[in-house]
């Protein structure tokens, strides 16, 4: 029986992964790391730490150290995105007619927990969460199931009482992990990447998902069926 749907934020609810290339482009500029369409896609979904680690196994460099480089992407990546991030087509839908549908609602992301919440205000949705719960809160944030099973708890349910929609291959594999009823939404550069093909569902918008009726993905679970 499901009885709570828990969503990723960047890329999933807003249309944030932009905001945080142009952020960490210009900041890796102090490094002359260039960051191409292709690591962009290898690495959405993950930390910037875990994005940092990447990129300096790639090509190494000394100063400024990681933690200033990841202060400076967050601060210019976290003032743009309450700025002007807006949702995605059929983001705010979808969360109300789950709240309709008496499920609890959470959040679990890989950014700051300071960052959801402002997010969630700026959308105007965040009274329709139960709970949000970062992966920056965790010894270890996606790929790793811990920011899932943490939140799952905070919200009093079992791992496979829950539903969870991600759009990274990164958080696909964290919620997957957990062992949450998967719904992946990977944009249409990767949409036909195989690694994808774990989710339990695929779809290309959560759009489409609101316009179908649901007709496309599991109606059945929300109906307590498995």
């Amino acid at each position: 029986m499901i009885k709570a749907a828990i969503f990723d934020m960047d890329g999933l609810l807003i249309d944030s992964e932009p905001i945080w290339t142009d952020a960490a482009r210009e900041v890796m500029q102090k490094v002359n790391f260039e960051i191409t369409d292709s690591l962009k896609l290898q690495t959405t979904g993950l930390s910037i730490k875990l994005f940092l680690d990447f990129c300096h196994q790639i090509q190494p460099w000394n100063t400024p150290s990681f933690e200033e480089l990841e202060k400076e992407i967050l601060e210019i990546a976290h003032t743009n995105i309450l700025a002007h991030a807006v949702a995605l087509p059929g983001a705010i839908a979808l969360v109300k007619e789950l709240k309709s549908q008496g499920l609890k609602l959470a959040v679990a992301s890989a950014s700051h927990m300071e960052l959801i919440e402002g997010v969630l205000k700026r959308l105007d949705i965040i009274d329709y969460f139960d709970t949000w719960h970062s992966g920056e809160l965790e010894k270890f944030t996606k790929p790793h199931p811990a920011v899932y099973l943490t939140t799952a708890k905070k919200l009093g349910m079992l791992p496979e009482e829950c539903i969870a929609f991600e759009d990274s291959h990164a958080g696909l594999r964290s919620a997957h992990a957990a062992g949450m009823i998967t719904i992946s939404v990977p944009t249409m550069e990767v949409f036909d990447d195989p690694k994808f093909d774990m989710a339990d569902y695929k779809i290309d918008s959560l759009e489409k998902y609101i316009l179908s009726e649901m007709s496309g993905v599991p109606q059945n679970l929300l109906n307590n069926e498995r």
